[in-house]
């Protein structure tokens, strides 16, 4: 969507609040010895409380409030009281939703308690690279330029991005035009972000593959490789010079 006036930027703060908060209290509640299923639940709470509904059970039936994917899934993960999280999981949780008609998406990955199987340069590096990406986002840029930027980072630091997973607009819906904001340079896109769009930003970045698979389950995504991925996402509004990021308060980036 584009803001076009003082009550739509009113509705996509309040929602981006929402699924920021919850992203943050998910991320500090979750520890060793919980299931996904428990903190997907008590992310169900916050979201609730807000008055939000979940975005990806609203728009595709997903059997969950929040995606919770761990260790080798990508994305999209299930939550499960079969899953157990365990020191040094590599866990993403991405947590989008509704309210009163406007709609914010934002995620982010990170190490449960002590980083004993050395994700953390992983994630460190999906943070620096979606802050690279963002700082150079305005009115006019062109789309694939900032798809370069993510996947130049990404090999700098030693690692891949992910071909077939994307950003993309949002606001009125989940996923909205512009759709497919890839983390390569695509030069079949002619494509610029235009000012006051609102975007839902975020890193794919990978230690082995560059595709995401679908496992059995309808939902769940590993690497076509194997290996592990982190991913960071903010909502943000386009502007003339920095962008607004909406989803601040999610703490991802600090």
């Amino acid at each position: 969507m584009s803001i076009t006036n003082e009550a739509e930027l009113a509705g996509m703060q309040k929602i981006s609040e929402a699924v920021a908060y919850t992203l943050k209290e998910m991320t500090k509640y979750a520890q060793p010895g919980m299931t996904t299923k428990e903190l997907d639940e008590y992310g169900a709470g916050i979201l609730s409380g807000f008055g939000a509904k979940s975005a990806p059970y609203l728009t595709y039936g997903f059997p969950g409030w929040t995606c919770i994917s761990v260790d080798n899934e990508f994305c999209h993960g299930i939550p499960s009281d079969k899953r157990i999280l365990k020191e040094g999981d590599l866990i993403n949780i991405d947590v989008s939703a509704e309210l009163n008609g406007y709609w914010a998406d934002n995620g982010g990955s990170f190490v449960i308690g002590k980083d004993i199987h050395r994700h953390q340069s992983l994630v460190d590096a999906s943070k620096a690279i979606l802050q690279k990406a963002i700082s150079q986002i305005k009115g006019g840029v062109k789309i694939a330029d900032i798809g370069l930027i993510m996947e130049t980072e990404a090999k700098k630091r030693g690692f891949k991005v992910i071909k077939n997973l994307a950003g993309h607009g949002v606001g009125r819906s989940l996923h909205e035009q512009p759709d497919e904001l890839f983390n390569y340079k695509n030069r079949f896109d002619t494509r610029r972000f235009r000012k006051n769009s609102v975007v839902a930003i975020e890193t794919f970045i990978s230690t082995d593959s560059a595709i995401a698979v679908e496992q059995n389950d309808g939902w769940t995504m590993v690497g076509n490789k194997g290996g592990y991925m982190a991913q960071h996402e903010h909502t943000l509004i386009v502007t003339d010079g920095k962008p607004v990021i909406l989803t601040e308060m999610n703490g991802i980036l600090n």
